[in-house]
């Protein structure tokens, strides 16, 4: 009798253990990649659409306005669904996950699986929207119109806009904090104000830093303009060319800085994407330009960047503190990533100018041309 009783004992022992050995499977880091795992583990969703983070939650019903803003997530935060391959070189000294992608998303950048409204939008038909509200969060609608911002510290987040006007959101100057989170923001080609075009999709008039992060944004001519904020993780496509009130093709570029800037740009881990043709006024996929100023502290930093008839305009004579490192200028438009070439206008002898590993997306390193 004693014999079967340690021997039921050892059996229950063994059945506990390998329980627990399952159990440690669906577990920390190797339960993300088990199939096993119950669906509602937090380490076991599908790499699909992006979590909601706590700090970005919905607090409120969807489509409502609020004064209470929720957290930000910062560009360092791991809130982007998108991470930066981290594959061994191949042969041209290039990261083996960052050449030859056939696409940006395969390649880790941004694309319309990684931005937008994360969460069920509530249409709302604002036409032109003056905000003066310190603090207003815009949270879940889906804006038939566009915002026109006389106010500090507005969040517009898990949104979509869709603009009848010559921007989607606009920052006036004198006011600050603006940040655009997680939103979609477009137009309908040939409704706009300017001969049927519409020019930004986000511009920052004023002389502080704005934020863009997670956004999808398409058909604006020059879609983010502004000489200081802080562009992050946003997918910008399908430019829609037009000939604007003058009767002239209306140059496009994905981003454009006018020059003249106060403050830090940074432009980091975007797809920023310009097929316009060139005969259609393609200008740069970013545009940095001494329009109204010297251009300074642009920091260009690992992006997919591709058409335009120069990939990269740098700044010209005088453009100081402009650091363009690890982007891929991507050949899928043209051989040579913009049309005439990827990069005009650099000020090779500006101070604190650097220009450090950026490739053709073949994996080949690009240099800029000496200045004449």
């Amino acid at each position: 009798m004693s014999r079967r009783i340690s021997r039921t004992s050892l059996t229950g022992l063994l059945f506990a253990a390998l329980v627990a050995v399952l159990c440690a499977a669906c577990s920390g880091s190797e339960r993300a990649s088990s199939s096993k795992c119950p669906g509602d583990g937090p380490s076991c969703r599908a790499s699909g659409s992006p979590a909601v983070s706590p700090s970005t939650a919905a607090s409120t019903a969807v489509g409502e306005a609020t004064d209470r803003p929720a957290a930000s997530p910062s560009p360092s935060a791991s809130a982007s669904p998108t991470k930066k391959p981290t594959a061994s070189a191949s042969a041209s000294g290039a990261p083996a996950s960052r050449v030859n992608c056939a696409s940006p998303g395969a390649c880790g950048f941004p694309d319309a699986d990684s931005t937008g409204p994360r969460i069920p939008l509530k249409p709302k038909k604002t036409g032109y929207w003056a905000i003066r509200t310190d603090g207003l969060v815009i949270r879940g609608q889906d804006i038939t119109g566009s915002l026109d911002i006389y106010a500090n510290n507005v969040t517009v987040i898990d949104s979509k806009i869709t603009s009848d006007s010559w921007w989607g959101i606009n920052l006036r100057p004198g006011f600050s904090g603006l940040k655009v989170l997680h939103s979609e923001i477009t137009a309908v080609p040939g409704k706009g104000p300017d001969n049927g075009g519409v020019d930004y999709a986000v511009s920052n008039m004023g002389g502080s830093s704005i934020e863009v992060g997670w956004c999808d944004v398409s058909v604006f001519g020059d879609a983010l303009s502004m000489g200081q904020g802080n562009l992050h993780d946003n997918y910008v496509h399908d430019i829609e060319p037009f000939i604007n009130l003058g009767g002239e093709w209306q140059h496009t570029n994905a981003v454009i800085s006018g020059g003249g800037n106060t403050g830090h740009l940074i432009i980091r881990h975007n797809t920023l994407l310009n097929e316009t043709s060139l005969k259609q006024g393609a200008s740069g996929s970013i545009g940095l330009f001494a329009d109204t100023g010297v251009v300074r502290n642009v920091t260009v930093d690992d992006n997919w960047i591709a058409g335009g008839a120069y990939a990269l305009y740098g700044g010209s004579t005088g453009a100081t503190g402009i650091k363009v490192t690890d982007n891929i200028f991507s050949t899928e438009y043209h051989p040579a990533s913009g049309g005439y070439g990827v990069v005009a206008h650099w000020n090779h002898g500006g101070a604190g100018n650097v220009w450090r590993d950026n490739r053709l997306s073949d994996g080949r390193l690009v240099q800029p041309e000496p200045a004449s």
